[in-house]
Order: C-alpha cells, then sequence, then structure tokens
C-alpha cells in the first residue's frame, strides 16, 4: 500500500503546529489515520506528542482533562470541537482492565503499546511523514488484523482487545491472523473481569459498525466472548440482519430470546431496556386487513414503528401488515382510548365512577376498532344508552 496524501483538518493543523513550534513532536495517530489509509475522508484526528499534559494545557487557551492520568488533554477548537491530544506513554503496569502508564516515551514506544498493527500508525501532518513501525499499512492492505507484538500480552494488558478485534475484523472485513486468533481464544476467560459498560460498549459498537452482522456473531461465539457475556445469543442471524443495520438495541432484541434481561446485565440505560422489552413483547403478527391492523396498533402501542423495523430486520422484507398498518395511520382511525371521542372525564359526567369508567373505555375502543365510523361523541355515549 502506499501511504496516501492525508488532507487533515485546519484545527488539527493548527493544533500540531503549535505543539511543534513549541519544540514538542506530534503527530496524528488512531482510527482515524487507519481510515485514512483506507481512502475514508476524516474529520478528527486524535494527536499523539511529547508534550506532557501541563505543557499542552499551557500552549492552549481551551481545555480540559478528558483523561489526564493516562496523558490525555482535550482541546477545544474556535468552533468548539474537542480534539483529543496524548502524550507519548508506555505501560507500566496493567491488570486486564487497566493500565499505569508512564510519559517520556518514544512514538515508536507509543504505537508498540497499542493493539493491533493498523491502528499503530502514524502521519505528520505537516511533513507528510509516515511511521509504521509494524507494517500496519502492509497489514491492511492484505486484509489482516495482527495484534502488535505478542499477541497473548497484548490480550493479558487490556481483555477488551479481544472484543475491538472482534469488532475491527467486522467493520472492515479482515481476516484475523491466526497466532492472534488462537491468543484470543487462549485468553478469552478474562473477558469475564471486565466491566458491562466497557462490554456493552463494544458490543453496540459491533453492532453499529459491522459490514455483517452474522460475521460479528460468529467470531463473539468463536472466540468464546457470547459464552462469557451473551450466552443466549443466536448462532443463525437472520437474513435481514446481513445488511448494515445501525440499531444495536433492535439488533440485541433480534438476537436475543430475553433482551431486557441481557441489557440488563450490562448494564443499559432504562430507556434501552425498557424499549427492548416493549418491542420484544410487540413481537406478533397482526390479522389480516384494516381491522386487524387497528388492534395489531392498539395492541403494541408505542412499540409499534419498532416492531415493524424488527420484522422487516429478521425478514429482509416488511411485515405482511405494514402496508394496512400506514392505511389506518393515514386515514387518522383511531387505536387508543385517548384517541376516542369521548373521555375518561365525559364518563365522570354521566354519572359513571371508578372501575366502570376504564371498562367502558375499553368496550368502547373495542368497537370503535371494528368500526372506526363509529367514534363520535353521540355515538360512543348512545352505546353506552346514554345522550348526548
Amino acid at each position: 500500500m502506499t501511504p496516501p496524501t492525508v488532507r487533515v483538518p485546519d484545527e488539527v493543523l493548527r493544533i500540531v503546529r503549535t505543539l511543534t513550534d513549541a519544540g514538542h513532536e506530534a503527530w496524528c495517530v488512531g482510527g482515524s489515520v487507519r481510515d485514512a489509509l483506507l481512502g475514508e475522508e476524516q474529520s478528527d484526528f486524535d494527536v499523539a506528542t511529547a508534550a506532557t499534559p501541563d505543557q499542552i494545557r499551557k500552549l492552549f487557551a481551551r481545555t480540559i482533562p478528558v483523561g489526564e492520568k493516562y496523558g490525555t488533554i482535550g482541546v477545544i477548537d474556535r468552533e468548539r470541537r474537542l480534539h483529543e491530544v496524548t502524550t507519548f506513554r508506555h505501560d507500566v503496569t496493567t491488570d486486564g482492565r487497566r493500565a499505569v502508564v508512564a510519559f517520556g516515551a518514544s512514538l515508536d514506544d507509543d504505537l508498540a503499546r497499542r493493539d493491533f498493527t493498523i491502528n499503530a500508525i502514524a502521519y505528520h501532518p505537516l511533513t507528510g511523514e509516515w511511521r509504521d513501525p509494524f507494517g500496519g499499512a502492509e497489514d491492511l492492505d492484505a486484509r489482516i488484523l495482527r495484534a502488535v507484538g505478542t499477541p497473548a500480552e497484548r490480550f493479558r494488558e487490556d481483555y477488551l482487545r479481544i472484543l475491538r478485534g472482534i469488532r475491527f475484523a467486522a467493520k472492515l472485513g479482515l481476516e484475523v491472523e491466526s497466532a492472534t486468533w488462537a491468543a484470543a481464544r487462549e485468553q478469552s476467560s478474562g473477558l469475564a473481569g471486565l466491566s458491562a459498560e466497557r462490554v456493552r460498549d463494544e458490543w453496540f459498537k459491533g453492532l453499529r459498525t459491522a459490514l455483517d452482522v452474522g460475521m460479528l456473531v460468529r467470531l463473539w461465539h468463536e472466540v468464546g466472548a457470547a459464552a462469557v457475556w451473551l450466552p443466549d445469543l443466536a448462532r443463525d442471524v437472520p437474513r435481514g440482519l446481513s445488511a448494515h443495520v445501525r440499531d444495536p438495541v433492535l439488533i440485541t432484541t433480534a438476537l436475543i430470546g430475553d433482551p431486557g434481561r441481557t441489557l440488563r446485565r450490562l448494564r443499559a440505560s432504562n430507556a434501552e431496556i425498557a424499549r427492548a422489552e416493549a418491542v420484544s413483547a410487540a413481537r406478533i403478527a397482526a390479522a389480516p386487513g384494516p381491522e386487524g391492523a387497528r388492534r395489531w396498533l392498539a395492541r403494541v402501542g408505542d412499540a409499534a414503528d419498532d416492531a415493524l423495523r424488527l420484522a422487516e430486520l429478521v425478514t429482509g422484507s416488511p411485515a405482511p401488515w405494514a402496508e394496512a398498518v400506514a392505511g389506518v395511520r393515514s386515514r387518522g382511525e383511531p387505536t387508543t382510548r385517548r384517541a376516542l371521542a369521548v373521555s375518561g372525564a365525559d364518563l365522570l359526567g354521566i354519572g359513571l365512577t371508578g372501575p366502570a369508567v376504564g371498562d367502558a373505555l375499553d368496550m368502547l375502543l373495542d368497537r370503535v376498532l371494528a368500526d372506526p365510523s363509529l367514534n363520535r361523541r353521540d355515538t360512543l355515549l348512545s352505546l353506552l344508552g346514554r345522550g348526548a
């Protein structure tokens, strides 16, 4: 692969130039450099530098401590965008979840502590120079994912790298190099010690970016990650999920029998858990025709759109009742109590009390679901044996 000239945003160039003019070596690094080699234009680049966090703060007017103990300072540019600037570092100790780092390292030392060769590439935007001590560009060209140095050591430093490797392979369509894959499988028991939040983030990122969800799922199973964290994960991926879909909650619901329980274990948000449970409960088919569509909408409620999308993801084509649902909606036909032409207050006003109010609304909704033309105040009150 012949390294291209990379278009780096002006604000990133300004950061690198400021560091360089102050006597500090500075390079663009990370996933944006990797993706630039693949011909993908990038809007942001991380910067690695010989400057210490204190020196970085003194050089820039607006900074925030993104991860100061790991050497990362966020520099805020004139457009109020944040750019991560990190001091060259090397690991002092690691426990499989986090590292203690020391500064004063060289660029090559910094690249040597990275996970995979494709992520251990640096680009100097002022000179156009590339630094690729581990052959990451060649691996990209050969569509190979290879750990930097000794694979087992890389994974023992941080077991999350096993899941990151799966994500990169599925995102970029890479074959995992044999020694790297063997080490990942041997070290997979270490995944149990990771925090649920970090695992969830990798699972969600993988689902958002995979070229083929089936490949992602297969690798999670084959490496042993599914057995540790997603024991109910299906092995057979529905055909509709082979597309480059982006919704991790819906895909998790499609692949796991009890998505709510799984997302609780992964410490997902309450909103994500509730959404998964609602759409899982909504995985029912509608009876044919407009009435079937109305009754389906009444039953699944706010989960209707998710349920329609899920049905399409699973089968690869729209749900058979999707057109009927669209017709019900376009005609404005009522499918909820709120859409009835009478309210609970109206029923209280004609003398109904307590549970009788709810029972009456349910009866009226049932009649209106069968015949939307009944949804008029006088008609509904007459069905209750009361005048308008």
